[in-house]
């Protein structure tokens, strides 16, 4: 069975930084797209940013202040947030895919408030 488990979320200040983490376990990680969505209260969940072999994509709106990375030997994927802005507030969520399945996590909280 496929677990993604995400950690890192809170509280943070406009402009500040967090780093998102997503531990995969239960698939073969390295031939698996990995992503970060986000869903605010009354939107849509979005996609942020997906990483696969090759470069990422970003959603328009993170492009220069997100980064998105993985680590295949620890089936870990990243996501690092700077410049944060109060629109970044949102639930986070990791995603994989691959030949057998989509994957979610629980998702975490990130508040970006002062």
């Amino acid at each position: 069975q496929v677990q993604l488990v995400e950690s890192g979320g809170g509280l943070v200040q406009p402009g500040g930084s967090l780093m998102l983490s997503c531990a995969a376990s239960g698939t073969i990680f390295s031939t698996t797209t990995m992503g970060w969505y986000r869903q605010a209260p009354g939107k849509q969940r979005e996609s942020v940013a997906v990483i696969a072999s090759g470069t990422p994509n970003y959603a328009d709106s993170v492009k220069g202040r997100f980064t998105v990375s993985r680590d295949n030997a620890k089936n870990m994927v990243y996501l690092q947030m700077n410049s944060l802005k109060p629109e970044d507030t949102a639930v986070y969520y990791c995603n994989g895919r691959n030949r057998l399945g989509n994957y979610w996590g629980k998702g975490t909280q990130v508040t970006v408030a002062s």
